[in-house]
């Protein structure tokens, strides 16, 4: 069963498709930032699309892929935000409902979306070829946006409702990245983690 599902994921027509969606998903998630990237001063831009630019991290890794190759250091950076921003995004979409804001169709696409970039980040690890270093330079980014998001206040924009607990969300999120990385280093880079060689 694990052989058929990983030899059907490095299919040259599976990543392909992976690719097309990967890349409108990117598009997209610009597009959901526009406003906000509008008012965010030009030195903070890079670290505030948090999902597009994991899944675009994840476009450069599947082109990779489709060449037989790999780039240890952007599968380190597609590996972690993808984890951390796609259980994030569900965790925040999900809170926020909880606590009083109305459900809707868009509510439901995002969190199925990011549910599916952590989903893609776990079924990939095994190809993966990620070292120590390139782990430190994620987690350096990790914790770096999370100081941007935080401490200097360019976090996503979330409802308001959710709004009071900021400070236990920056919390949060510190935490899942540490986790994320923990994560992908123990199903990557430690020795004997479980790997695959790309067909």
């Amino acid at each position: 069963m694990l052989a058929y599902l990983f030899g059907w994921l490095t299919k040259r027509s599976t990543l392909l498709l992976l690719l097309v969606v990967n890349a409108l998903g990117t598009i997209y998630g610009f597009y959901w930032y526009g406003n906000q990237l509008a008012q965010t001063p030009w030195h903070f831009i890079p670290f505030v699309p948090d999902s597009p630019t994991a899944s675009l991290f994840f476009v450069v890794v599947l082109v990779a892929f489709l060449m037989k190759k790999n780039v240890g250091l952007i599968e380190a950076l597609a590996a972690v935000t993808l984890l951390k921003y796609g259980i994030w995004a569900v965790a925040m979409n999900t809170f926020q409902v909880m606590e009083g804001a109305p459900m809707h169709w868009q509510i439901i696409m995002l969190n199925f979306s990011h549910a599916g970039m952590a989903l893609q980040a776990l079924l990939f690890l095994p190809f993966m070829r990620i070292k120590a270093w390139h782990l430190g330079v994620a987690l350096t980014w990790t914790v770096w946006n999370d100081v941007i998001d935080y401490v200097f206040g360019m976090h996503p924009w979330i409802s308001r409702v959710i709004m009071p607990y900021i400070d236990q969300i920056g919390v949060f999120t510190f935490l899942l990245g540490l986790a994320s990385v923990m994560l992908v280093y123990f199903l990557n880079v430690r020795k004997g983690a479980f790997r695959l060689n790309l067909p």
